[in-house]
């Protein structure tokens, strides 16, 4: 059995590889040098150029990156390279806890560096080279600091306690599991741009002002009550714009970029709030939330049927069965099952922006809302033009023509 979860893992892995660069040959195949028909007073034809260039760099960034990741992974299998770290770590310890913090301390320090170039190169080669860049190296040094330390901190004590869950529940440990990453979820839900921005950004509440003014004139007519607008130094690391909805109760908070508010008018920013708005009205946050909730019951229940299987650790080589390499053995045998239900989040997304964006309509301003969208599509370089598949796998977000069609009706 052990060999049937190898040559699967091996399979999952080619295929995921092979499925997205077909995706992306069908993107690319709606690439074209003159501005399509349906494109034309969006884009003019040398912004057009300019954002193709970019899903072409873009394109061959990931393709490299990707091939990179399929090679090293499947290197890792063949040699056994995870049974030789289960090895290695064991001369420390043989505790559960401390070998799987180890374990998976080691691959994800490991992955970290591997992928480090990739970073840097994409930060500052490729969005460098279409003025999206803003962060400087010091930024980008400290920001994979911080983000090391949360890993550790925080992943590493879920990690310590769902495997002293395991030691002392057994096959039951899936439940008590669920219930603790239920309570993590919705504590970060509540409390995500309180604690974690703050260590990445600066968050101030919105200046008085017209659009503050607005912004209360508008809130008060559609009984929404919400304490701050608050705008975020988005514009350290990059041009990009972007506004979005956090928490949940009385600890509901909207942010919006800095850049947003320098791009946007007053009328075309109250409409991309009157969109963040209709999420919260139309319960989004509140089912995207109970969907994870349920997407990690799911993973946790089959999880546990495999948990105790020593042919989990021995399809990765390692000889003395354990938590951690069963862990791993199973995070690379749910890719396909990870890969349906993300395909099922992302209708469920699309089908939810479509919504807020006609709260937005109703509420606010229809025109408003397509210019704001019409902008930052504009001057984020977007694919105006995808294709259907590519779409239906990656997109969490109808295209723009779809929305603006949604929106006309």
């Amino acid at each position: 059995m052990a060999q049937i979860y190898f040559w699967l893992i091996v399979g999952f892995i080619i295929f995921s590889y092979l499925l997205s660069r077909l995706l992306d040959i069908l993107n690319a195949s709606k690439w074209s040098e003159i501005l399509p028909t349906e494109l034309e007073g969006i884009y003019d034809a040398q912004k057009y150029k300019e954002s193709q260039n970019y899903q072409k760099v873009k394109m061959k960034f990931s393709t490299f990156h990707e091939t990179w990741t399929l090679i090293i992974l499947l290197i890792m299998l063949f040699i056994g390279g995870f049974a030789y770290i289960d090895t290695f770590i064991r001369n420390f310890s043989e505790h559960p806890i401390i070998m799987a913090l180890l374990f998976i301390g080691i691959i994800g320090l490991g992955a970290e560096i591997l992928n480090l170039p990739f970073d840097i190169y994409f930060t500052f080669v490729i969005e460098e080279k279409f003025g999206f860049n803003k962060t400087t190296p010091l930024t980008f040094i400290t920001d994979k600091i911080k983000e090391f330390l949360l890993a550790a901190i925080i992943g590493g004590s879920l990690l310590a306690l769902i495997t002293w869950m395991w030691m002392i529940t057994g096959k039951w440990f899936w439940i008590v599991a669920w219930l603790i990453i239920t309570v993590i979820s919705v504590f970060f839900s509540m409390f995500y741009s309180n604690i974690i921005v703050p260590l990445f950004n600066k968050q101030t509440p919105l200046e008085e002002g017209e659009l503050k003014q607005e912004i209360q004139n508008f809130t008060n007519k559609i009984g929404f009550k919400i304490k701050d607008i608050f705008v975020i130094d988005g514009s350290k690391r990059t041009s990009k714009a972007n506004a979005y909805f956090t928490g949940l109760g009385h600890k509901k908070r909207i942010v919006l970029y800095d850049t947003l508010i320098k791009e946007l008018s007053t009328n075309e920013l109250i409409a991309v709030l009157a969109h963040e708005i209709g999420h919260y009205k139309k319960k989004h946050t509140l089912i995207n939330l109970i969907v994870g909730i349920l997407q990690t019951g799911l993973m946790l229940y089959i999880l546990s049927l495999f948990l105790n299987s020593p042919d989990m650790s021995k399809a990765l080589g390692a000889n003395i069965p354990s938590f951690h390499v069963s862990i791993l053995t199973f995070g690379l045998l749910y890719n396909p099952l990870s890969l349906i239900i993300n395909l099922l989040i992302n209708i469920l997304s699309r089908k939810h922006e479509f919504a807020a964006d006609y709260f937005a309509k109703i509420n606010y301003d229809s025109e408003a809302l397509q210019s704001a969208l019409k902008k930052l599509s504009i001057n984020n370089l977007s694919n105006l033009n995808p294709h259907p598949a590519y779409v239906f796998f990656y997109y969490s977000h109808p295209p723009l023509l779809e929305r603006l069609k949604a929106l006309k009706k």
